[in-house]
């Protein structure tokens, strides 16, 4: 089982966007589709806490902080998860961390920085 991988951070200014991408080299289909995803954020000197996450019956959750502002979504056919970051504030700052849960199973991706400048 390979590690997910996250890319699509960077630096922007308040009100700006970004779109955060995770994907697991050579995992199949139903493996993916099978999966729980969840994107998480570290802030320096904080815990990680969860942001959004898309579970396999598609009921999605988000946290409070980022309802209304954030979607994460699935491709199937590029096996991609996808967190949209819109209206993004100084306190999104941090690491985010891609999460595949399956079978009593967590893998935790690097991280991808996001830093909001005010």
């Amino acid at each position: 089982q390979a590690r997910p991988v996250e890319s699509g951070g960077g630096l922007v200014q308040a009100g700006g966007s970004l779109r955060l991408s995770c994907v697991v080299p050579r995992i199949i289909l139903s493996t993916f589709s099978g999966s729980t995803f969840g994107w998480y954020r570290q802030a320096p000197g904080r815990e990680r806490e969860l942001v959004a996450r898309s579970p396999v019956d598609g009921n999605t959750h988000y946290a409070d902080l980022v309802k209304g502002r954030f979607t994460i979504s699935r491709d199937n056919k590029k096996k991609t998860v996808y967190l949209q970051m819109n209206s993004l504030k100084p306190e999104d700052t941090g690491v985010y961390y891609c999460q595949q849960s399956r079978s009593g199973n967590d893998y935790w991706g690097q991280g991808t920085q996001v830093t909001v400048s005010s």
